[in-house]
Parts: C-alpha cells; sequence; structure tokens
C-alpha cells in the first residue's frame, strides 16, 4: 500500500515537471515570435533618415509651408522632418541653429541660405561629417551645398517688374517694401525689378524700406513713406506679409488710390485681391519646394548626382478669377 502511493507520488511530481516545462517551451516559443516581429522594425529605424529644416522665420507662413510640403514627401520616404527656426527673423539665431544641429549629426539639413563666411564655414563643417546640405529660398552659392531648391529670385522680380508696368500706367511712381535688407533672396528680386523698369519711362523707385518680415512693420513704413512721398502712386512688396501691411498703411495715410502689388499667396493677401486693395501677386510654390527638397535628398541617399539647382516657378494671382496662371 506504501508502494503504491509512492508510486502516485512520484507519478504526480512527473506530470506536475511535464507541465512546467510545455508552459516553459510554449512561452519560449512565443518570446521568439515577439523577437522576430521586432527585428522587422530594427531594420526600418536603422534606415530611417532624420532631417533637419532649419527656417528664417518659424511661424512665417512661407516656412510652414515649406515644412508641410518636406514633411509629407518624407513620410513616404522613410525620413522624419525636424522643424526649427527664430520666432523673429534673425539671422545670428540661424547661425546657431545650424552649429547645433550639425552637432546632433541629423542624416541632412535643409536650411535658407545667408551669404555670410561663417555661415559657409559651418556648411562645409557638415558637409566634412558626412551630412549633406540643401539649400532653400535664398541660395549660398558659393558654398559646398549640395543642391539650391527654391525660386529664382531675379527672375520672379523682372516678373514683378512687368506686372507693375503692364498694371499701374500712370502710376510709376514706386514705393518698395522689402523683407529684409540682409537678405539675399529679397536684393536678388530687388534687382531683377529694377532691371525690368530700368528702361521704361515715367517708372521710378522713389523709396524702398524693410519691413523685417513684420506685417506691423510694413504698415508702419507704408504709412510714413506715403506722409514723406506724396508722389509715391504704386506700392510694392517683395515678402509674404508685406502687402497686407502696406494695406493697412495706405488705408492710415488715407491714400485709397495707391495701387498695391504683393508676394506670395496667403489668406490676407487673397483677401485684398477679392477687396481690390491688392492689384496682384506673384506666387511661389513653398510646398513644392520643401516637397522637391526631400525628393532630391532621396535620390542623394540612393547614390543620384543631383542639380547645381532646382528651379521651382511662380505664377500671377490676380482679380480676374483668383485661379493661379503658372508661369513659363
Amino acid at each position: 500500500m506504501r508502494n503504491r502511493s509512492w508510486t502516485l507520488g512520484l507519478l504526480g511530481l512527473f506530470l506536475v515537471f511535464c507541465y512546467v516545462m510545455l508552459q516553459f517551451l510554449l512561452s519560449t516559443v512565443h518570446i521568439g515570435g515577439l523577437v522576430g516581429q521586432m527585428e522587422p522594425q530594427s531594420e526600418v529605424e536603422k534606415s530611417f533618415k532624420h532631417i533637419v529644416l532649419i527656417a528664417q522665420e518659424l511661424d512665417n507662413p512661407f516656412w510652414r509651408t515649406v515644412e508641410k510640403g518636406a514633411s509629407e514627401a518624407a513620410a513616404s520616404r522613410g525620413m522624419k522632418i525636424d522643424y526649427l527656426g527664430p520666432i523673429r527673423i534673425n539671422p545670428t539665431e540661424q547661425t546657431s541653429l545650424l552649429e547645433k544641429s550639425i552637432a546632433a549629426k541629423p542624416d541632412a539639413l535643409l536650411v535658407q541660405g545667408i551669404k555670410e563666411p561663417q555661415y559657409d564655414m559651418l556648411i562645409s563643417k557638415a558637409i566634412d561629417q558626412g551630412i549633406p546640405v540643401v539649400t532653400l529660398d535664398a541660395d549660398e552659392p558659393d558654398s559646398r551645398r549640395l543642391t539650391y531648391v527654391g525660386t529664382d529670385n531675379r527672375e520672379a522680380g523682372r516678373r514683378m517688374g512687368e506686372l507693375v508696368v503692364g498694371a499701374a500706367i500712370g502710376k510709376g511712381r514706386i514705393g518698395v517694401i522689402i523683407g529684409s535688407e540682409q537678405a539675399e533672396n529679397q536684393q536678388q528680386r530687388l534687382e531683377g525689378f529694377r532691371a525690368a523698369i530700368a528702361n521704361m519711362p515715367y517708372f521710378e523707385i522713389i523709396d524702398i524700406r524693410a519691413s523685417n518680415i513684420s506685417r506691423i512693420q510694413a504698415a508702419k513704413h507704408t504709412e510714413a513713406m506715403l506722409k514723406q512721398y506724396p508722389a509715391i502712386q504704386t506700392m510694392v512688396g517683395f515678402s509674404s506679409l508685406d502687402a497686407p501691411g502696406i494695406v493697412e498703411g495706405v488705408k492710415a495715410a488715407h491714400r485709397n488710390d495707391t495701387l498695391v502689388f504683393g508676394f506670395d499667396d496667403i489668406a490676407a493677401t487673397r483677401q485684398g485681391i477679392r477687396e481690390g486693395t491688392i492689384k496682384a501677386s506673384i506666387v511661389q510654390q513653398p510646398h513644392e519646394i520643401g516637397s522637391a527638397a526631400v525628393q532630391l535628398l532621396a535620390s542623394h541617399f540612393l547614390g543620384s548626382a543631383l542639380p547645381q539647382q532646382h528651379v521651382i516657378g511662380t505664377y500671377i494671382l490676380d482679380a480676374k478669377t483668383l485661379t493661379p496662371v503658372s508661369s513659363p
């Protein structure tokens, strides 16, 4: 009887042992399955590209649209866009952000050109560390940047000149608001504009002032300019917030007979065109600029050679239909 009890006890222990071993084996198989599922994710993370986009001004509508285009293009290409920029236009802070971004060792950088020796040195530093740099909106042609993606700013300025000459008949005395005196793209637009009106009789620039990419400053400068130079009949703005600011300045100066021309396509500019306070606008394509920059980076990562420049065209937005007509 005692032997039978021992036999039953040993059999029970054996069954318990078998159960524990079975659970262990099942757990091992389950864990192995989880590891197998994680391996493809690790490969994705390994091929993930981290791109830093440094804007001229963080919440500027133009740059936010560039970010949107870049982020949408990046999402389908195994890339992630980190968007940085000064709160207000500040080339020194842009330079500092570029230096900090290089130290973080991203896979690529998208930056606006500033045309300063220190900036060129930082671009070279990034290239030396294997970080490709693409300039947007304003080029840094003497640097070692990979390529430039954006508007041909001289051509855009020339096109603005032709637009003004065609529409401002009898109102050729012009006041100009530019976004920044230091920004190369603004100076190039002004150069193109000057060239377009240079040989046109009765067209001349009376005064030029900088808004510092501020609608409020554009309004203040416009009001002051019109009061100081009553002969001005036409106002031209070369950055996205200038035309809406000019409209406010025109109203403050009680000069509702003044023609206003702007740059870019934002809600306030469209409203002005609808109301007749803005004659027309030369419009860039920031979404396409951001998207094209990421597409070019993707090609570069695959070993393709890139052009020195990838120019995105402009179009004219006016009161006729508010339907953009693409440039050739």
